[in-house]
């Protein structure tokens, strides 16, 4: 019996792979659909961009007080509350008739629902869950989350081009809907609830007591942090981590393919390719980050980034060639290899508070997303060429490993995942 329930933290980190998959493919919809709606709207790039900056926005500021929210109210009800949201922003978008509504539905109820599933609650789960493979579980819910998008990102395409663009939009709706009874029937929120210690552990932990508000939670946990530099070093680091991932290469490989001549269902299909990669390297990253030093390992991975970045715009042809398949099997594999690392920092700086604190760095990452996005178009509008935004990409991303290494234990929450820091909300910094 006592067998049998430790086997509810992977019964628990099956359910929130399953939802972060799930979320993935909510987010791949929006590129997938520009084509369409300018067809039929008649909407210009900059107005469909708008709602998809929004939705990025969004999708990394509703981290930090989800996560709050997931303590003050349990994860199971604010994980089925976000998968609802989801249904319902994509499923009223075959209603739409104008831009404001697309900003509406995708852009704030997508975004926000898609945000409270964020890599915070990939920090939740794996810190509550297990003190074993922490790590590497962390890699396997991160890679479910960060390659769904791209690996979904040609089926809805093509569910788009054979059945329309709202056929897409209501099989998001649908499927989102479909994960909410998994996620109340066996998403448990401590394991302390079943009796039994975290998966590795040796002794059963209580559970905390309920904090305060959620928005004041999330706030004291960011003016806490932001008293100390390592906050700021990972902050930064992630930032360029966003900019130079999603925000570059995920908003526009596609189109600088396209400069050059190559078809965009080629170019879509060489991003996701960079999914499927990133599947291994997201996991071997987990793997590596429960036995070496995760400065270190962020570091080695800015730096390669950085290197495969400065050579990508010579990589570029009307077809594909061997050297372009290098490259994407190259940056698939450090797609997103920098979070479980990046995770473990915020736990064995931040102790308690490391999935609020961690929330604010996400947060960090998508707002560099959201820049880079804006940044290289205008970059491609004025010089008629990506390549000056590849090579400051790769500039920056080498200087990310410099902050990584800058990275250093502040004796004021020293503690780690087994010695929690001290607590850094309102009530956890009084005394």
């Amino acid at each position: 019996m006592i067998r049998s329930k430790q086997n509810w933290a992977w019964v628990v980190a099956g359910v929130a792979f399953i939802a972060l998959v799930g979320a993935a493919a909510f987010r791949a919809t929006p590129g997938a659909l520009i084509e369409p709606l300018q067809s039929e709207f008649g909407w210009s790039t900059s107005t469909i961009g708008l709602a998809v900056s929004v939705n990025l926005m969004l999708f990394g500021l509703t981290a930090p007080f989800a996560a709050a929210l997931m303590e003050r109210l349990g994860v199971r009800k604010v994980v089925a509350s976000a998968l609802t949201l989801v249904a319902v922003g994509s499923g009223l978008t075959v209603f739409m008739t104008t831009a404001w509504q697309l900003v509406l539905f995708w852009g704030v109820l997508v975004g926000l629902g898609t945000g409270s599933m964020a890599l915070a609650f990939v920090a939740t789960i794996t810190g509550r869950w297990f003190v074993k493979h922490r790590g590497l579980v962390t890699g396997v819910l991160t890679a479910g989350g960060a390659t769904g998008q791209l690996v979904f990102l040609p089926a809805v395409a093509a569910l788009s081009e054979a059945s329309g663009w709202r056929s897409a939009s209501l099989m998001v709706s649908l499927a989102a809907l479909a994960v909410v009874p998994l996620v109340l029937l066996f998403l448990r929120e401590h394991p302390a609830d079943l009796g039994i210690p975290p998966y590795g552990g040796d002794e059963v932990v209580p559970v905390p007591p309920a904090s305060g508000g959620a928005a004041r939670r999330a706030i004291g946990a960011l003016t806490s942090a932001a008293r100390t530099g390592p906050f700021w070093f990972l902050a930064a680091g992630f930032a360029i981590c966003g900019a130079t991932t999603n925000g570059l290469v995920g908003t526009h490989f596609i189109p600088a393919a396209h400069d050059h001549g190559m078809p965009t269902t080629t170019a879509a299909g060489l991003l996701a390719l960079v999914g499927v990669f990133d599947i291994a390297g997201t996991v071997l990253s987990g793997w590596l980050t429960d036995k070496v030093d995760p400065r270190l390992l962020l570091a080695v991975y800015y730096v390669l980034r950085g290197a495969s970045l400065l050579v990508l715009p010579q990589l570029f042809h009307d077809s594909v060639q061997p050297s372009m398949l290098v490259f994407i099997i190259f940056y698939g594999l450090d797609w997103v290899a920098t979070v479980p690392p990046t995770v473990a920092l915020c736990r064995e700086i931040f102790g308690l508070s490391a999935p609020v604190v961690f929330g604010w760095v996400f947060a960090s990452h998508q707002i560099g997303a959201a820049l880079a996005a804006t940044a290289a178009g205008l970059t491609r509008d004025h010089f008629g060429d990506y390549a000056p935004a590849w090579y400051v990409a790769g500039v920056l991303s080498i200087s990310a490993a410099f902050l990584s290494m800058k990275v250093k234990r502040s004796p004021a929450f020293a503690g780690g995942p087994e010695q929690p820091a001290r607590d850094l909300t309102p009530e956890g910094t009084r005394g």
